[in-house]
């Protein structure tokens, strides 16, 4: 089941015996978590009703013997089985009724709230068919709630939605820089939405409050140097390329990004991409994931660089890679100069 039903059944049902979490998505399953905790426990039990085992110490049926005990001190309780996949045997022999669960789920215990988290597999790529194992293994569980990535455009609508919330005047522009700063990661943009209310307070967020605060926004303001290229804005160029030097980006790092930037814009552009859809689609289908907001940046860049222009960019931009890894007076000197070719 999606979190949405698993909260909706929580509410009108109340709590399964035993639920069974699959999928490394934090923000949904930290909210699963605090549901279960108000559901099972009232405040003044959750002390002593609350109980966490890691499985990877110890085994799962230490974890059923703790769940059948009863305690003097709580009559309901919530116990959390973290990295339940550790409990997976390596062969397929044991796994008839896996510690016991089976039999504890035929009969469990009144007022006990089981949840078995299994949060190292994705559940695409190399790790579908570990989690697959993993199901199958605890099929003794019926509540199976999977937490699956946010897709780009519900991360949007969580980032729009949280900022709503909590009074922030975020434009569109500053959203999506957010959005690239994070990784469309719900569970960071929450975060980070809270440190630019406290930072910014009741006037509206600047991507320099994005660029200072948020972990990794430095890249996109390399894309906004790319803008100020395509463009041929030199003294903006400049700015950008400035700033990025007074907040200590490592210039090298810098011009891979500018470098991948211009090389998918080539792509596109032989590709005969047209709009940020079909650039989507197509890096997405070839196994480079990017966002809508990042497939927008390329059309950008298809737009103001035509072919020619766009392969003397890739061309100026190695040789700059080149000057950097030769003995140089400042990595910014080369910079600089590869501006000043590129907005000729």
């Amino acid at each position: 089941m999606t979190p949405e039903i698993f909260f909706d059944r929580l509410q009108k049902s109340g709590p399964a015996p035993a639920y069974l979490f699959l999928g490394p998505e934090p923000y949904n399953r930290e909210r699963a978590r605090r549901a279960l905790l108000d559901a099972v426990l009232a405040p003044e039990d959750r002390e002593t009703g609350f109980t966490r085992h890691d499985l990877d110490q110890i085994s799962l049926a230490e974890a059923l013997d703790d769940a059948r005990s009863l305690s003097l001190f709580a009559s309901r309780r919530l116990i959390w089985l973290a990295g339940a996949e550790a409990a997976v045997p390596r062969t397929e022999s044991e796994e008839a009724d896996p510690g016991g669960l089976g039999a504890y789920l035929h009969d469990p215990v009144p007022g006990i709230t089981l949840v078995l988290e299994v949060s190292r597999y994705e559940f695409d790529g190399e790790d579908k068919s570990k989690l697959e194992r993993v199901q199958k293994f605890f099929s003794a569980v019926p509540s199976v709630v999977e937490f699956r990535p946010f897709s780009p455009e519900a991360a949007r609508s969580a980032a729009q939605r949280f900022a709503k919330e909590a009074g922030l005047q975020l434009g569109l522009a500053e959203l999506a820089l957010l959005l690239e700063a994070t990784a469309g990661d719900v569970a960071r943009i929450a975060v980070e939405i809270e440190k630019l209310r406290l930072f910014a307070g009741n006037r509206k967020v600047t991507a320099d409050d994005i660029a200072s605060l948020v972990p990794d926004a430095q890249a996109s303001t390399i894309f906004a140097l790319v803008a100020a290229l395509g463009a041929r804005d030199r003294t903006r160029a400049l700015e950008i390329l400035d700033m990025l030097t007074r907040e200590g980006e490592y210039m090298p790092l810098a011009l891979t990004f500018l470098a991948t930037q211009f090389r998918m814009a080539l792509a596109a552009r032989e590709a005969n991409l047209r709009g940020a859809g079909q650039i989507q689609a197509h890096f997405n289908k070839i196994g480079a994931r990017i966002w809508p907001e990042r497939a927008r940046q390329i059309e950008q860049t298809v737009q103001a660089f035509p072919q020619a222009k766009l392969e003397r960019a890739v061309s100026k931009l190695f040789e700059a890679d080149r000057a950097l890894r030769d003995a140089r007076p400042d990595d910014r000197i080369v910079m600089e100069e590869m501006i000043l070719e590129l907005t000729r």
